[in-house]
């Protein structure tokens, strides 16, 4: 058990230095990103800080979509669930904020990471 806990997380690990390099591309998230208006969520998904503009709430649709598909194939291959290698992947992606980027706390409030590690669920490993 421990061996496919592992798997998942070392495969969620790629997932999401790929999702965040691939979201990146975007100037348009990018900037987003940059301006505190978009943060990393533990389910492993983008999420609007506030309501956004109809073209920021489709970037961040279009990437949850691309981050999705990752985790599905990944998921597959590794025998773990779609929500499995999300929530890995979620935990990954908030440890590897930035300080001044948004992220969503276990709480479920909004934090901006500060130079200290950001508070994640108890969960993640």
């Amino acid at each position: 058990m421990k061996t496919k806990a592992i798997l998942i997380a070392a495969a969620a690990l790629t997932i999401g230095l790929s999702a965040a390099a691939w979201a990146q591309r975007d100037p348009a998230y990018a900037a987003a990103r940059a301006a505190g208006q978009v943060g990393e969520q533990a389910d492993g998904y983008i999420g609007l800080v506030g309501a956004g503009s109809a073209d920021l709430r489709a970037v961040v649709a279009n990437i949850n979509i691309q981050r999705k598909s990752a985790y599905t194939q990944k998921a597959s291959a590794s025998g773990a669930t779609v929500e499995q290698m999300a929530f890995t992947s979620g935990c990954n992606l908030i440890a590897q904020t930035a300080p001044g980027e948004k992220y969503r706390t276990p709480d479920g409030v909004w934090a901006t990471r500060t130079g200290a590690a950001p508070t994640r669920d108890p969960r993640c490993v």
